[in-house]
C-alpha cells in the first residue's frame, strides 16, 4: 500500500504535466480521436458482415473478374465489349468521368474568366447581358441544364442522313459529332518522344528565363520561343519519320456513320451543361478577385504607359489569382461531383457502370458503392492536391 501511495501522486503529476504541455496534449487528442474513429469503423464493418451473412451474402470483390454482359456505347480510351469484365467496365466508367471532368474544368475556367472580366466592363449592355445570364443559370438546378442541353442536341440536330457536313470530314448529327480519328503508324513514337522532349525543354527554359529576368531585368519572349521549339521539333520529327499518321474519316453507312471518332450527344450535353453552369460561379469569383486588387495598382500601371489589356494581364490578374484560386478549387470539385448526374441522360460514367448496371446484376451493393466512393475521393484529392500546390506557388514569399 505504501508503494501505491508513493507512486500514485507521481503518476498523476506526470499525466498532468503531459496534459499541460501543448505539444503532448495535441498528440494525445489525435491518438484518442483516431482510436475512436477506427473503433467506430470496425464496429460498422462488423455489423455489415453480420447483416450480409444473415441475408446469405458474402463480402468480396471477386465479381469484378466476371463478364459484365452489358455494352458501353462510349469508350474512347480502351476497348470494351459485353464480354469484358466488370473491372474493365469500372475502368471505362472512371476514364469517362475523368474525361468529362477535365474537359469541363478547362471550358468552365475559360468561360468563367471571360464572363468575370465582362461583368466589370464599362459597356452597360455587355455588363447587363452577362449579369442576366449568370443570375438565370446559377438559380436553376444543374440537372435541368443537363436535360435541357441534351434535349436540344437529340431533338433539334438532324438525323445522320441529313447531317451538318463540314468539308465531308466533320459531321454533326443527333447521334453525335463525328470527326476524323488519328491512326498512328510505326515510327510515331519518335514524334511523341520529340514532343515530350520539347515540353521538358520549355519547362526548364521558362524557369531559366524567369531567373535571368530577376537578375538582369532583361525579358525573353518566352511564349514565342516555347511555341517555336514545340512546333519545330515536333514537325521536324514528323517529317523525318515519313509522316507516320493517317486519318480514319467517318462515312455514312446505312442509318449511321462508321469509322472516325464519334463524340456522343450524352457527352456533349453533359460537358456543355456542367461547363457553363460552373463557369457562372467562377465568373463571380474572378470578379471579386479583380475587385480585391487595389485600384492604385491600375492607376500606377496607366501612369507607366501600360494599356488596359496589358495592365489586366500583367498587373491585375497575377495579384487577383491569390484571391481567386482557393474558391476556384471548390468549383472544380463541384463540377467533378456533379458529373455523377450523367446517369440521367445515359452517359456511362462510374456511377452508371459499376454503381448502376454492375450493382443491379451482381447485387453487390456495399462493394460497388465502396468503389464509386473511393473513385470520387481519389479524383477529388488529386484536384485538391494540384490546386493547393498551385495556390502555394502563387503565395507571396516573405523575406
Amino acid at each position: 500500500m505504501a508503494t501505491i501511495a508513493e507512486t500514485g501522486p507521481d503518476t498523476r503529476n506526470l499525466i498532468a504535466r503531459l496534459w499541460r504541455n501543448q505539444e503532448a496534449r495535441s498528440v494525445i487528442i489525435q491518438v484518442v480521436t483516431l482510436t475512436v474513429i477506427f473503433a467506430a469503423l470496425a464496429l460498422i464493418f462488423r455489423n455489415v458482415l453480420i447483416n450480409l451473412e444473415v441475408v446469405g451474402k458474402e463480402f468480396g470483390f471477386g465479381f469484378l473478374f466476371y463478364p459484365a454482359g452489358y455494352d458501353i456505347t462510349f469508350s474512347p480510351f480502351i476497348e470494351y465489349s459485353s464480354r469484358s469484365t466488370h473491372l474493365r467496365a469500372a475502368v471505362v466508367g472512371i476514364l469517362n468521368t475523368l474525361l468529362v471532368a477535365a474537359c469541363g474544368i478547362v471550358l468552365a475556367t475559360v468561360m468563367g474568366f471571360i464572363m468575370g472580366i465582362l461583368r466589370l466592363s464599362t459597356n452597360w449592355l455587355v455588363n447587363r447581358i452577362v449579369y442576366c445570364f449568370l443570375e438565370f443559370t446559377r438559380n436553376v438546378p444543374v440537372l435541368l441544364h443537363i436535360l435541357f442541353i441534351h434535349g436540344l442536341v437529340v431533338i433539334h440536330l438532324p438525323v445522320p442522313k441529313k447531317a451538318v457536313n463540314f468539308a465531308d470530314t466533320f459531321f454533326l448529327t443527333n447521334r453525335g459529332f463525328f470527326i476524323p480519328q488519328p491512326v498512328w503508324e510505326p515510327g510515331a513514337w519518335v514524334v511523341l518522344a520529340a514532343f515530350v522532349i520539347s515540353i521538358a525543354f520549355v519547362f526548364f527554359f521558362r524557369r531559366w528565363a524567369k531567373k535571368f529576368q530577376d537578375e538582369t531585368g532583361r525579358a525573353y519572349p518566352v511564349f514565342w520561343i516555347s511555341t517555336g521549339v514545340i512546333v519545330v521539333m515536333t514537325v521536324a520529327a514528323f517529317l523525318s519519320t515519313g509522316m507516320p499518321l493517317s486519318w480514319g474519316i467517318p462515312e455514312l453507312k446505312g442509318f449511321n456513320f462508321r469509322g472516325g471518332l464519334a463524340i456522343k450527344p450524352e457527352f456533349i450535353a453533359l460537358w456543355l451543361a456542367l461547363s457553363y453552369y460552373t463557369s457562372c460561379f467562377i465568373a463571380e469569383i474572378v470578379r471579386s478577385g479583380i475587385l480585391a486588387v487595389s485600384h492604385g495598382q491600375t492607376e500606377a500601371a496607366y501612369a507607366l504607359g501600360l494599356r488596359p489589356n496589358r495592365t489586366l494581364q500583367l498587373i491585375i490578374i497575377p495579384q487577383a489569382l491569390r484571391v481567386i484560386v482557393p474558391p476556384l478549387t471548390s468549383q472544380y470539385l463541384n463540377l467533378t461531383k456533379n458529373s455523377s448526374l450523367a446517369i440521367a441522360i445515359g452517359y456511362m460514367d462510374i456511377v452508371a457502370t459499376i454503381g448502376g448496371i454492375t450493382l443491379m446484376q451482381t447485387g453487390k451493393e456495399m462493394e460497388t458503392m465502396i468503389i464509386v466512393l473511393l473513385a470520387y475521393l481519389m479524383i477529388s484529392l488529386l484536384i485538391s492536391g494540384f490546386m493547393n500546390w498551385y495556390n502555394k506557388k502563387l503565395a507571396l514569399v516573405e523575406r
